[in-house]
């Protein structure tokens, strides 16, 4: 049996279920439709298909079942993969399994899973998969609501204003933003893997995240737009009234930050930025939330929601750190002359300067924390001057050092 005979799409439910027959019949096996949200859309009801415990349950409920780590990295390798994956089997009575991502164009939609029937699935089966994910895209993308669509113009909306690419009275019209009312703008990121990660997995949790952001925000704010650039999903918020427009935003940000962290499989951070009062300061506001989410995402004790208020300092030495690689003729030669000391002579004369400038010159203090004797590190202060030329009698040097020193070694 050939693709060509599958059906044609008109984006009925009764069609994907057909699409699931028409895939089952060629390759043997049971073929459930499911969409991002592991929700079963349709599955194959030809006579003696085998299947499981597992794909019982999952017709039986509508959803897969048992959203285990090894099971969500099944999903996240079937969605970046070009074609047919072949799946080992997760547990003892499971019966083993190929599935395809659907996808319109680069946009992921869904997957389509089927069980091995009493022979492996050849090319040909293989085939009929890669062709009904194509057509079940289609079947997804008719069935679509208006309401949808319309969340899709504003998405592209607000990304353009995002970047700069549209002007405030274009904002104003596909937004629906009349008059000078505060605008709050929201943003969401996964706390950056201690291990770097993959590509292919931040890219499976973006598509998540933003599904989820998608869902939530017209519930609990009709206005709400939503849009994804980058790693960063952002939210504009178009609020009442100025008095209490920032407690509105933080107290809607703090509870999508809680919400949406329960619905993706990572930590996440959430920024909101100041007031705003027009579209064109947008591309202002998405730089403040871009410096709040740098810092927080970086440090996996930061808070689940922050303004710039919250991580000013942070923001700020993150800025400086910019400048001087940008600038490296800005660095104290000294310093660098320390640090490269320390390198290669297992000296501790940096840490030493660190501790007593934290300890706002406290000797006592300073050496505690560096469990060494007061006279210990008096000396180490003075050799530091004298190797290094770093004046810390002067306030502006010791700011300059401290700076210099607060960045990433």
């Amino acid at each position: 049996m050939k693709m060509a005979n599958l059906p044609t799409h008109s984006g009925t439910s009764e069609e994907l279920y057909a699409l699931a027959d028409a895939i089952g019949a060629v390759t043997g096996g049971a073929v459930a439709i499911e969409d991002l949200d592991h929700r079963v859309l349709a599955y194959s009801t030809l006579p003696d298909q085998r299947i499981d415990e597992h794909r019982r349950q999952g017709i039986l409920e509508r959803r897969v079942p048992n959203h285990q780590p090894e099971q969500l990295a099944q999903y996240r390798e079937v969605m970046v993969a070009p074609g047919v994956v072949r799946l080992p089997v997760l547990a003892e009575a499971e019966l083993p399994r190929a599935a395809v991502a659907i996808r319109a164009g680069h946009r992921p939609l869904g997957t389509i899973w089927a069980i091995e029937g009493d022979k492996p699935i050849d090319a040909e089966g293989e085939r009929a998969m890669v062709d009904g994910a194509r057509l079940a895209a289609l079947h997804m993308l008719r069935r679509r609501s208006a309401a949808e669509l319309d969340l899709q113009a504003r998405e592209d909306a607000l990304r353009a204003a995002l970047r700069g690419r549209r002007t405030a009275r274009e904002v104003r019209f596909e937004l629906g933003l009349p008059g000078q009312r505060p605008l709050a703008l929201l943003g969401f990121a996964p706390v950056a893997p201690e291990s770097g990660g993959g590509d292919a997995a931040g890219d499976d949790l973006l598509v998540r995240l933003a599904a989820a952001s998608t869902r939530h925000w017209p519930a609990v704010h009709a206005e709400a737009s939503v849009a994804t650039v980058g790693r960063t999903v952002y939210v504009l918020l178009p609020l009442d009234e100025a008095v209490s427009a920032f407690a509105t935003a933080r107290r809607l940000g703090e509870q999508a930050a809680a919400v949406l962290d329960l619905s993706v499989e990572t930590p996440l951070r959430a920024a909101a930025s100041r007031i705003g009062y027009g579209p064109e300061e947008l591309p202002d506001l998405r730089a403040e939330v871009d410096d709040v989410l740098r810092v927080t995402t970086a440090d996996p004790n930061a808070p689940g929601f922050a303004t710039l208020q919250d991580t000013h300092a942070r923001v700020l030495l993150a800025h400086v750190a910019d400048e001087l690689a940008r600038r490296p003729r800005l660095r104290h030669p000294g310093i660098d002359a320390m640090l490269e000391h320390d390198r290669t002579k297992g000296t501790s004369f940096a840490d030493s300067v660190t501790a007593w400038l934290d300890a706002l010159g406290n000797v006592g203090e300073a050496a505690a924390k560096l469990t060494i004797h007061p006279n210990t590190l008096k000396y180490r202060l003075r050799r530091a001057n004298e190797l290094f030329a770093i004046d810390l009698d002067h306030p502006d040097d010791r700011l300059s050092c401290w700076l210099q020193l607060r960045m990433p070694r």
